[in-house]
Parts: C-alpha cells; sequence; structure tokens
C-alpha cells in the first residue's frame, strides 16, 4: 500500500513548550529552595500519584530522597540515563466538572505522546500516536486480581478504557495503554503522566487565558460542541480553550475535515500562544503567578512515584534546561488509511525504526549531509549552483504553529 501523508498524521515539528516547561519547573524549585516549605507540601499534595508499578508487579519504586534544608541547584534523579515517558492527554474530568465540553462518560486517551529524553539530556523527541490507529491491545491487569481480554484490531485510545473498566481507575488505564504501546514499539516505558481534561482549564484560567488571532471563524458542530469564536484577535478561556483543543468536526480551519491532522496543529498553535502569554507577563519570575499556574498544572496529572514530586520534576528539568530548540522534534507514527475502513489508521513499516532509535537513544532527526563544492569532485564538477552549495545550512529545520494562529499578530 502506497504511503501517503495522511489526514490523520501529525506534522515534523521543533517547539520550544518543553523548554519553558523546564524554566517554569525551575521556578517550582525556587519556591521550594527559598524555604517556602509549605508550599512545598501544598504543591506535593496537588500531585496524583499513579503506581502502575504495583498493578504491573515490577520493581519500579524509587529510593526515597530527603528534602534539602539549604538552597541548592535541582539534581536529576535520572542522571545519565535515557527516559521514555507515555504522556496521555484524556477526556477524562472530575466529578465537579462532569459536563465539561460535552457528555462526561468518556474515558479515553485522546492525546497519546512518547517522549524520548536522551541520556545525555541534549535532546528531547516526541513521537505522537494517533487515536484512531487500529492496534492489538494486549491482556491487561486490573486492580481487583482480574484480566481483560485482549483485543485485535481496536481503536489504540480505546486500550485506556478497557484498563480503566467501568470504574474508571487511572492506574488501571494507564498501566494497559504502557502495555500497549511497549508490545507495539518494543521500549519499555520509564515512567508516565495522565493529563486530565479540566486541568488544562485551571491552566488556562490561572493565566487569565490565551490570546489568540483567527484566519477565520471557527464553529464546531452543535451535536458535539458549543464552539463559536469570530475570525481576529480572540482571547480563549479554559473551557473555550478545550473545546477548540478537542473539536475535530464544523466549519473553519480544517473542522469540515474531521481530520487529526488539523487538530494536532490547532493544538501546537494554542500551546504557542499560551507559552507566549506565560513569558508577556513574566510569570516565570512572578512568584504569586508561578506558583498558580504551577499549582493548576500539578492538579491536571496523574503520574508514577518517580515523577510525583515536584523536587524530581524540577531536576529533570533543570538538566535539560540547554536544550537547543532544533533539537526539541515533534514527530507522528506514519500511517495509511486502514483497508478495513478509511476511517482508521494502521502503521507502516517505517514506524519499526522510529522506535528502535528511541531504544537505542539515537536521535530521529539524520544527521545533515556535508556540503560539496567543485573542489571536492576531483575537479569534475563546474562553478555552475556553487553558491547554492555555500548556502546549504546545517541546522535542523525548527518549524512552529503558523504565525497567523500566534498570540498579537492580527492585522
Amino acid at each position: 500500500m502506497e504511503s501517503t501523508n495522511p489526514r490523520h498524521a501529525g506534522p515534523h515539528a521543533g517547539h520550544r513548550v518543553l523548554r519553558w516547561t523546564a524554566l517554569g519547573l525551575t521556578g517550582v524549585l525556587a519556591l521550594v529552595g527559598s524555604g517556602a516549605v509549605a508550599a512545598y507540601i501544598d504543591l506535593q499534595n496537588q500531585i496524583e500519584v499513579s503506581d502502575v508499578d504495583a498493578l504491573l508487579g515490577r520493581d519500579g519504586a524509587p529510593e526515597p530522597q530527603a528534602e534539602p534544608s539549604e538552597p541548592e541547584d535541582p539534581t536529576d534523579p535520572f542522571a545519565g540515563k535515557s527516559l521514555d515517558i507515555l504522556v496521555m492527554g484524556t477526556d477524562f474530568r472530575d466529578a465537579a466538572n462532569a459536563e465539561l465540553a460535552g457528555s462526561g462518560d468518556e474515558f479515553h486517551s485522546d492525546t497519546t505522546l512518547v517522549v524520548h529524553i536522551s541520556g545525555d539530556r541534549s535532546r528531547i523527541e516526541t513521537i505522537s500516536i494517533p487515536r484512531d490507529s487500529l492496534v492489538d491491545i494486549p491482556a491487561c491487569p486490573r486492580p481487583d486480581g482480574s484480566t481483560t481480554s485482549p483485543q485485535y484490531g481496536a481503536m489504540f485510545n480505546s486500550a485506556f478504557a478497557i484498563g480503566g473498566g467501568p470504574e474508571h481507575d487511572i492506574t488501571a488505564a494507564a498501566a494497559c495503554t504502557i502495555l500497549t504501546v511497549e508490545a507495539l514499539t518494543g521500549l519499555t516505558i520509564d515512567d508516565h503522566v495522565v493529563v486530565k481534561m479540566n486541568g488544562v482549564v485551571d491552566i488556562v484560567d490561572a493565566i487569565g487565558g490565551v490570546p489568540m488571532c483567527l484566519p477565520e471563524p471557527v464553529v464546531g458542530d452543535e451535536r458535539y460542541s458549543d464552539l463559536a469564536l469570530d475570525a481576529g484577535r480572540q482571547v480563549l478561556d479554559g473551557e473555550t480553550a478545550i473545546q477548540f483543543l478537542r473539536v475535530r468536526k464544523g466549519e473553519g480551519m480544517g473542522l469540515e475535515l474531521g481530520s487529526d491532522l488539523q487538530r494536532i496543529e490547532r493544538q501546537q498553535a494554542f500551546i504557542d500562544s499560551m507559552m507566549r502569554e506565560v513569558l508577556d507577563q513574566n510569570v516565570i519570575t512572578d512568584t504569586p503567578a508561578l506558583y498558580r499556574m504551577v499549582q493548576a498544572a500539578l492538579r491536571a496529572i496523574s503520574t508514577s512515584p518517580e515523577l510525583a514530586s515536584p523536587r524530581a520534576l524540577a531536576g529533570l528539568a533543570w538538566s535539560v534546561r540547554n536544550v537547543d530548540p532544533s533539537d526539541i522534534v515533534f514527530e507522528s507514527v506514519p500511517v495509511v488509511d486502514a483497508p478495513s475502513d478509511p476511517n482508521r489508521v494502521v502503521w507502516t513499516s517505517e514506524a519499526a525504526g522510529m522506535w528502535e532509535k528511541f531504544a537505542a537513544d539515537e536521535s530521529l532527526v539524520p544527521e545533515p549531509e556535508p556540503s560539496t563544492s567543485p573542489s571536492d569532485d576531483d575537479g569534475k564538477g563546474s562553478d555552475e549552483g556553487s553558491e547554492d552549495a555555500e548556502e546549504v545550512s546545517e541546522e535542523k529545520p525548527s518549524p512552529s504553529p503558523s504565525p497567523s494562529l500566534r498570540a498579537g499578530v492580527c492585522a
């Protein structure tokens, strides 16, 4: 089957978001290091621990670490080790937000990313797994000691729901998704993070909304969404933002196509604008504002014990603070339309090579070919085109979301 650049696949893009996240988490450490013990305890209590290792019978418990009494630079608890972290963005809401962005009965992983942090902390590379991928889901353990039945040719995002069961158990849901990803990729997932939908709302509202410039009106299909935005500059509050991030059908900005690719582009543009807003407000250096934002962010996640500490998160973030933006890369699993259903996709053979690079701690981005000149070609070349050869750049491309979607560029 010939591979296309299908509507389901995410674009290759470098991004500054993780860099600013690192600065934010380092700011959390500043709160702690300055003797704000109460603040540290409060932030620690915001994090929901999801111990999948206990459920899977693995020995993954972290060594207890004493909190230093004096301020010091953050320490990376995973120093020298490459990490593969599974990030699951879900449509799960807390009970108080049951009607957020539609019905509150969903329990799927809307967005799933495998984030690879290189052992030398020089690269952060991410592969997005399309939710509509048809895959085999292995048998998964349940908290009551039972095991789910394996599924064949199922939608990838159903692994989360299968594991979570009718109780919507986040730890079991994460464990089943981890087992599925490991079976599909051959990787061993080191840690994981589950992001709840209502947490995104809290983060956006904590910074006072996110301004965006829309090239055309964006109206969600009324059967699924109340989203209705005019063209031009808009400031999205939390509830509007979550609809903008999740909507797939309607009119404007590719909604007519019902496309995961278009949704990924909207999501990246939104995150870009949100980070710009954080920087414009100097949130990173504004301790009270930073505290509110990080508090909201930590409330939004459920994570493994190894990451369930503001100090561990800050230490990991500190270790990647000098990563060049060109070495922060987003890719998507290469897919084609599924033969059985044009609305679903299957992975191509190229996917295996991407996972092998993660396993070997090798970059997804090939090293640039050295430029050649006529003098390097045994004297057989000509001067024609030599200027182009001299202008070849060895920098990796770092595309970013369309400028028309960024904050502050409305005509």
